[in-house]
């Protein structure tokens, strides 16, 4: 584990769900069947957890805050770079991801068409209605406990036209039809097959491929990635194109998804300066 990563700057940039908090240095996730905490250093687990609930549960945690990731190799790619001024202003930043293949699904999919914030208040709405609580935390709700939701309780999320979506592909998960467990395919395999099923297009699956597996892969579509590159080189938004963001970012190979994350980071940020100045 690299020492630069930055608990702070990860969970900032967390989906805030309910299902975890960051207080006093501490990081706690609610995960199965208990809380799970992690200082920087140290790794807390219910005194009822077996060894193998353990390393299971710091294997998650580990994925989750990309605790693996060697930030000082991916900076030393990019130091020379248009992006070299990223490192500062996001030094210890890694790829926060979803402990669970499913829970990336759902929240990839509440974030069409939205802006981060709302699409987090949808989230955070879905896991409190259908999540169970432990102790101040929620556990992510089961797709069972999901599709058991009246349309009255699913319409008090406002997910909108997504929770459809939701529902449909929850149910395709639970009868079979829709495997989420994709990490053996590559990236155009991947792609290919989540875009068969109704509610996932390529941003969508891109997203879902990065945040639920872990692959290194980005949405080259999204606004903010195409806002993010034009900031940078001093464009104007709306000529930046998805095969230009692609062809910036391939060449960084194995740290593309990484760089693309960073450069997403970089236009909420600025965003968020910007309306703060205008209220």
């Amino acid at each position: 584990m690299v020492k630069v990563i930055d608990l702070n700057k990860i969970t900032h940039e967390m989906i805030k769900n309910g299902t975890w908090e960051f207080k006093n240095g501490v990081f706690r996730h609610a995960l199965g069947d208990g809380i799970i905490g992690f200082d920087g250093e140290n790794f807390y687990f219910p005194g009822y957890f077996s060894r193998k609930q353990q390393k299971e549960a710091k294997k998650k945690l580990e994925f989750v805050l990309g605790l693996n990731t060697d930030l000082e190799k991916f900076y030393s790619e990019i130091e020379d770079s248009k992006f070299a001024f990223l490192i500062k202003e996001f030094y210890g930043l890694t790829i926060p991801k979803a402990p669970d293949k499913y829970q990336a699904l759902v929240e990839t999919i509440a974030q069409q068409q939205v802006s981060f914030e709302f699409a987090m208040q949808t989230i955070r709405n879905l896991v409190k209605l259908a999540g169970k609580k432990l102790e101040n935390l929620y556990i992510f709700p089961t797709p069972q406990s999901i599709l058991n939701l009246s349309e009255e309780k699913f319409r008090e999320a406002k997910l909108g036209y997504r929770a459809g979506y939701i529902r449909h592909l929850t149910k395709e998960y639970l009868e079979g039809n829709l495997n989420l467990d994709l990490e053996e395919l590559d990236e155009k395999e991947a792609i290919k097959y989540l875009t068969k099923f109704k509610g996932i297009g390529r941003w969508s699956a891109e997203l879902f491929l990065a945040y639920g597996l872990g692959k290194n892969v980005y949405p080259a579509g999204d606004l903010g990635m195409k806002r993010g590159i034009a900031k940078i080189f001093g464009k104007n938004p709306k000529e930046v194109k998805e095969k230009d963001v692609r062809e910036i970012i391939e060449p960084y190979g194995k740290w593309k998804s990484l760089l693309a994350f960073y450069i997403l980071c970089y236009d909420r940020k600025t965003e968020t300066v910007k309306k703060r100045g205008k209220n």
